[in-house]
C-alpha cells in the first residue's frame, strides 16, 4: 500500500520592501511631541528630513538622541536604517534645537506659521499674575508645612495641603505645574495637550465618518476623573456692595438674574502658588428672568464693555447667578436647596459653564496650542444651610470644557444633577465616556457615561468678602442706575444721570465720576457716545489722579455732557435739603423744579445686612 506524503512548504512572509509597514516614532522636543511616520527600512537620513520639516527646521540645526540624557545620538552620517539601530514603533526620542530656543538663529524656517510650530506656545503672552507666580522660590524650593515642626514640604504635598488650616482639597494650578516641572530635566519635555473628543483631521487611508475610521483618527475614550488641581483658588468681592446692588433685582422683583464678574487676578496667599479673583464690578446683560429660568440675550454693547473694562486695568473674570426663593418673608430668609443630597450645579449650569471657560482660555506657554483650562470662574447665589443668603464658586474641570467644546455633553431632562454623554450619530462620532464608582460591595467599577454625575466635572472655590473692604469705584448713597433693569422703572439717561449729579455730595470730581455703569453709560448712549474721548478719564479713574479728572472735566465732551443733563428738569435737585447745592456749584445748573425727591421703602424680599455670609 502507498503511502501518499504531502509536502507543504511554508509561505515565505512578504518582503516589507514589497508592503513597507510603516510605523509610529514620537520625538520630543523643548516644544513639544511630534509623531513621525517611517518604515522599518527607512535610512537615518530620509526620517532625520522628515523630523527637520515637522519641526519647522531648515537645516541641521538640531541633534537627536535615543536618551533623554543627550547619549546615543542618530546622525544621517550613520547611514543605516531605522531597524538596525532598534528603533521600533511607538519609541520615544529626544531632540535638542542646537541654539537656545528664542534665539535669533535662522536654524529654524521662518516661512513656518506660528499656528504650525509645535504648538508655538513658547511664543505666547501669559497672565501679569503667571508670569509673577513663575519667578516665585516657593516652588523651586520648598515652602515651611505649618504645624510639621520643622518639616518643608513642596507647595503639591498632598499631606502639607490637607494640614492647613482649612484644609486644601486642590492644589494650584502652579504647584501642579512645579509638580511636572521638578524632574532632572526640569520639565523641558512637559506638554499640556487639550483633550480632543473630534476624529483627527487628514487620515486618506479610509472614507471620511462615518463610513471610516481607523486608530490614527479616532480620538481616545475618556474616563473622568476628579481633577487634582483648580486654576483659581479664591473668589473675592471687594465689598458687600458690590453683590448687594446686584442682589436687588432679585429682591424687588423674585425674579432670578445674571450678571459679568469684572475684576482683575492677584496672588491667593493663603495656598502655595495660589490665585484670587477679586471682583470689583458685575455688568448686567441683556436678559428675561422668572423665578425659576434665565435667558441670556444677544448683547450689542459686549464687545464695548470688555475695552471700557480694560482701560480701567479690569477683565471679565466670572459669571454670576442667582438661585434664590423666599422661604420667610418676615425672618428674610430663603430656601435652602442646593447640597449634596440634590446637586451643586445643575447640569445645564454645568455646559454653560464649559461654554464660558472655552471663550476664555488661560494662555499657557507648555501648552502645544498655547492655552490651557482656564481662569474663568462661576458665583452662585443661593440659599445656605442657615437659610441666609451664601455665594458659592466653582469651575468646570478641563475634561468637561472638552466635552462641552465638542458637542459631547447633554443634560438630562427631569434629573438636573445628571448630564448625559451622546451616542455617535453618521454626523457626529463620540467617543465613550467613563467614570468611576464604587458598588454595593465597595468595588471600584467602571461606569459609562450615560447619564453622569456631574460632580465628577465641579471644581468648588471658595468665595470670600475681605475684613477690610477695597473700593475700586466709588460708593454712593444714590448711585447711578444699573444697565438693563428698564423693568425695574430704572433707566439709564440723561434724567437719571442729571439725578445722580444732582444727589451726589461729594466736592471731588473724581469721586463723583468713578462710577463703572455711569462710565459704561457715557461710553455706551446714542445721544453723546464718549468711546473715543474717554480715555484720559478712564485713565483718571484707573490710577485715583484727580488732577487729570480735573483736566478731562475741562474737555468740550464734558461741558456738552452739562448741557445736556441742564435740559432735564429734576425733582429734588434744589430742595430743601441742599443736597444739589455741592453739584450745582460746579456744574452750574439751577433746576426750575424744587419738588423733593422720594425714597423706594423696602420690599418684603429686601434682606437685613445681618443676612450676608459667605462660604
Amino acid at each position: 500500500m502507498a503511502v501518499w506524503v504531502l509536502r507543504v512548504d511554508p509561505v515565505p512572509p512578504i518582503p516589507d520592501s514589497v508592503f513597507p509597514r510603516s510605523q509610529i516614532i514620537r520625538v520630543q522636543s523643548p516644544e513639544g511631541v511630534k509623531r513621525i511616520t517611517a518604515t522599518k527600512r527607512e535610512t537615518v537620513a530620509t526620517f532625520l528630513k522628515k523630523v527637520a520639516k515637522e519641526f519647522g527646521f531648515r537645516n541641521n540645526g538640531f541633534s537627536v538622541y535615543t536618551n533623554r540624557n543627550r547619549t546615543g545620538e542618530i546622525t544621517a552620517a550613520q547611514n543605516k536604517s531605522l531597524n538596525l539601530l532598534k528603533i521600533k514603533h511607538g519609541d520615544m526620542l529626544f531632540l535638542y534645537p542646537s541654539s537656545p530656543a528664542g534665539s535669533s538663529s535662522e536654524t529654524m524656517d521662518t516661512s513656518v506659521s506660528q499656528n504650525s510650530r509645535p504648538g508655538g506656545a513658547p511664543q505666547v503672552v501669559e497672565d501679569e499674575i503667571d508670569q509673577y507666580l513663575i519667578k516665585q522660590d516657593v516652588g523651586v524650593g520648598c515652602v515651611p508645612a505649618r504645624g510639621f515642626g520643622s518639616h518643608w514640604s513642596l507647595p503639591f504635598d498632598e499631606d502639607y495641603l490637607n494640614h492647613l488650616e482649612p484644609p486644601v482639597k486642590h492644589m494650584s494650578f502652579h504647584a501642579y505645574i512645579r509638580k511636572l516641572t521638578g524632574g532632572a530635566d526640569k520639565g523641558k519635555f512637559v506638554a499640556l495637550e487639550n483633550i480632543s473628543c473630534k476624529i483627527k483631521s487628514g487620515c486618506e487611508g479610509h472614507p471620511p465618518w462615518p463610513e471610516g475610521i481607523c486608530t490614527k483618527c479616532q480620538p481616545s475614550a475618556i474616563t473622568l476623573n476628579r481633577q487634582k488641581y483648580r486654576h483659581v483658588d479664591n473668589i473675592m468681592f471687594e465689598n458687600h456692595t458690590i453683590a448687594d446692588r446686584f442682589l436687588d433685582f432679585w429682591r424687588k422683583t423674585g425674579n432670578q438674574h445674571l450678571g459679568y464678574l469684572y475684576g482683575r487676578y492677584t496672588e491667593h496667599k493663603d495656598i502655595p502658588l495660589g490665585i484670587r479673583a477679586e471682583v470689583a464690578a458685575i455688568y448686567e446683560p441683556p436678559q428675561i428672568g422668572t423665578q425659576n429660568s434665565l435667558e441670556i440675550l444677544e448683547d450689542p454693547k459686549a464687545e464695548v464693555v470688555d475695552e471700557i473694562a480694560a482701560k480701567l486695568g479690569l477683565r471679565k473674570v466670572g459669571w454670576i447667578f442667582t438661585d434664590l426663593v423666599s422661604e420667610d418673608t418676615r425672618k428674610g430668609t430663603v430656601r435652602y436647596s442646593r447640597n449634596k443630597d440634590t446637586y451643586f450645579l445643575s447640569a445645564e449650569e454645568c455646559i454653560t459653564a464649559g461654554n464660558f471657560q472655552n471663550q476664555q482660555p488661560n494662555i499657557c506657554r507648555l501648552s502645544p496650542d498655547g492655552h490651557f483650562g482656564s481662569k474663568f470662574v462661576t458665583v452662585v447665589a443661593t440659599g445656605g444651610p442657615d437659610n441666609q443668603v451664601h455665594f458659592e464658586g466653582y469651575q468646570v474641570s478641563n475634561q468637561c470644557m472638552a466635552l462641552v467644546r465638542d458637542e459631547c455633553l447633554l443634560p438630562c431632562r427631569d434629573a438636573p444633577e445628571l448630564g448625559y454623554a451622546k451616542e455617535s450619530s453618521s454626523e457626529q462620532y463620540v467617543p465613550d465616556v467613563f467614570y468611576k464608582d464604587i458598588d454595593k460591595f465597595g468595588n471600584e467599577i467602571t461606569q459609562l457615561a450615560r447619564p453622569l454625575p456631574v460632580e465628577y466635572l465641579i471644581i468648588d472655590i471658595t468665595t470670600t468678602f475681605p475684613k477690610d473692604p477695597v473700593y475700586t469705584f466709588s460708593i454712593s448713597q444714590n448711585p447711578f442706575p444699573i444697565e438693563n433693569r428698564d423693568v425695574l422703572g430704572e433707566t439709564q439717561d440723561f434724567h437719571s444721570l442729571a439725578t445722580y449729579l444732582s444727589q451726589n455730595t461729594s466736592s471731588i470730581f473724581l469721586d463723583i465720576i468713578s462710577d463703572f455703569h455711569l462710565l459704561l453709560f457715557l461710553v455706551t448712549n446714542e445721544v453723546m457716545p464718549l468711546r473715543d474721548s474717554i480715555s484720559l478719564l478712564l485713565e483718571a479713574v484707573r490710577t485715583k489722579n484727580e488732577e487729570l479728572a480735573q483736566t478731562w472735566k475741562k474737555s468740550e465732551q464734558w461741558a456738552t455732557i452739562e448741557q445736556l443733563c441742564s435740559k432735564r428738569g429734576i425733582p429734588g435737585a434744589g430742595g430743601p435739603s441742599g443736597r444739589g447745592v455741592p453739584w450745582q456749584s460746579w456744574l452750574g445748573v439751577v433746576w426750575s423744579c424744587s419738588q423733593a425727591a422720594t425714597e423706594a421703602a423696602s420690599c418684603s424680599r429686601c434682606l437685613p445686612t445681618s443676612l450676608w455670609s459667605v462660604s
